[in-house]
């Protein structure tokens, strides 16, 4: 039996959102303020295509860490919203992001994941392509296409492609702004996790790869500072030992909207001195070789008194350091330091993808340790991981639903704002953005849906310029 799926119809990036969109789109827009959300931005089928064109295909994406490809030649296959793109280091060690389509019929060029070559060959006719994604030749070039312009027919590139801390990010939109513009405040809480080493971090095993039933803004949602769920789904993970810090202890810190669309949580002591895991729960003498020459003594101070820093860079690149055991009857808790994106399948459906970092400074019996703490509470195996996606699968249902949508259903995400719970703001954080203590608060996530509102409408050329919560 053949079953047809019927695909809603693409929607350019410079043409007015479809009827259904647009109403969803202005429903969030007019209800963000009073911390409401509309349940169908997690389902709808037309509002996953807008966010192909209007998100995916301009923001600045996260691809891959640059020791995943340290070696001339290396390459690995990432994506793009739905699409695949090479990232290759070519021969003479400069990093390329190529759209894996042959030039002459549009064939992948690329057949598997990660590897190393000097060239990628299309299996149709043959076209040959350098790791630099310049054309270099074909059978009986002279006799098919003698007189060609080589230079005009290699693979295709992302319009830019840029590296932060060894984090390799690329964007379709030649219009986009340089990514240390995009990235604004939060590039000042990178370096801060990033560049405590001065040696940096590299990725510790192969990424993990895996399908979730969710929406991909149900992980970017959490991952800005959803704190408010740990003391229920992941209760079991206190009652195993799994992580060393009390919940109502881990819930003192501080939410920060670093730039519109980026935001992030600490779980921090408010003395330095104060009991308890400093550095992520790295080991003393992981800490005590750090290089802190490279950051701020206010970003020293920070991630000195640091448990946990949690994050989201928009659309959909997300980071985590904390101290975590896969067995605390074995092991006692380390810093683990976890990336991952959040990659979209569908209005019902994301891959994710799972890197554990350790700092080229720590030993290999520390970077083992780090690695199978990470792999035992967040993987696809892992405690966390099987707490987290349980509910995101439902929330994802919820969207695409018919009550939803006749029901006009919206989700709330009050807390922190005016009279609701105890968060207030904070003026005197040393760092970019506008912060809020404690960690009961949702403005992280409403800054989220801020800018991607603004997304969603804003024209192909232009970039949107949004607030973050200084009025609430």
């Amino acid at each position: 039996m053949t079953h047809t799926i019927e695909t809603p119809p693409a929607v350019p990036a410079g043409e007015p959102l479809p009827p259904q969109v647009d109403k969803l789109i202005a429903d969030l827009e007019a209800h963000l303020p009073q911390g409401e959300v509309p349940a169908g931005i997690f389902g709808h089928p037309q509002v996953y295509q807008t966010e192909l064109r209007k998100v995916f295909g301009r923001c600045w994406v996260y691809l891959a860490h640059d020791s995943e490809i340290a070696a001339n030649g290396d390459y690995v296959v990432r994506k793009i919203g739905e699409d695949n793109f090479i990232v290759s280091r070519d021969e003479a060690g400069q990093i390329h992001v190529l759209f894996d389509a042959c030039r002459h019929r549009g064939v992948q060029v690329c057949r598997a994941d990660s590897g190393n070559t000097s060239h990628f060959r299309c299996p149709y006719h043959g076209w040959t392509y350098g790791s630099d994604g310049k054309l270099v030749g074909a059978p009986l070039w002279r006799n098919a296409f003698g007189g060609m312009s080589k230079e005009d027919n290699g693979l295709t590139a992302a319009a830019q492609v840029r590296a932060y801390h060894g984090l390799i990010f690329a964007t379709l939109d030649p219009t986009a702004p340089p990514l240390e513009e995009y990235l604004g405040g939060m590039a000042w809480y990178l370096d801060l996790l990033f560049g405590l080493d001065g040696e940096g971090m590299e990725v510790l095993g192969a990424p993990q790869r895996f399908v979730v039933d969710a929406n991909w803004k149900s992980g970017a949602d959490n991952f800005s500072g959803d704190d408010y769920h740990l003391g229920t789904l992941h209760r079991s993970v206190w009652e195993i030992g799994a992580f060393p810090i009390p919940f109502r202890e881990n819930m003192m810190g501080y939410h920060i909207q670093a730039e519109p669309g980026h935001s992030l949580s600490f779980s921090m002591a408010d003395d330095p001195d104060e009991p308890g895991p400093k550095f992520f729960g790295f080991p003393d003498d992981v800490a005590a070789k750090f290089d802190t020459s490279r950051i701020s003594e206010h970003q020293l101070d920070i991630a000195r008194r640091s448990r946990v820093m949690v994050g989201n860079v928009f659309p959909n690149f997300s980071l985590l350091a904390l101290p975590l055991t896969e067995d605390g009857s074995k092991h006692p808790p380390t810093g683990i330091v976890t990336i991952r994106c959040w990659q979209p399948k569908g209005p019902g459906q994301i891959e994710i993808w799972n890197w554990f970092l350790g700092y080229k400074g720590m030993s290999d019996e520390q970077k083992d340790r780090a690695y199978r703490a990470g792999l035992g509470t967040f993987s696809v195996g892992g405690s966390f991981e099987m707490d987290d996606t349980e509910p995101w699968i439902t929330v994802g249902r919820t969207g695409r639903s018919v009550a939803a949508e006749l029901l006009d259903f919206r989700l709330n995400y009050q807390m922190g704002m005016p009279g609701v719970g105890i968060a207030t703001k904070v003026d005197d954080w040393p760092g970019p953005g506008v912060t809020y203590r404690t960690r009961y608060e949702e403005g992280v996530q409403r800054n989220l849906y801020r800018y991607y509102a603004a997304m969603m409408r804003a024209e192909r050329g232009e970039w949107p310029k949004v607030g973050l919560d200084e009025d609430l």
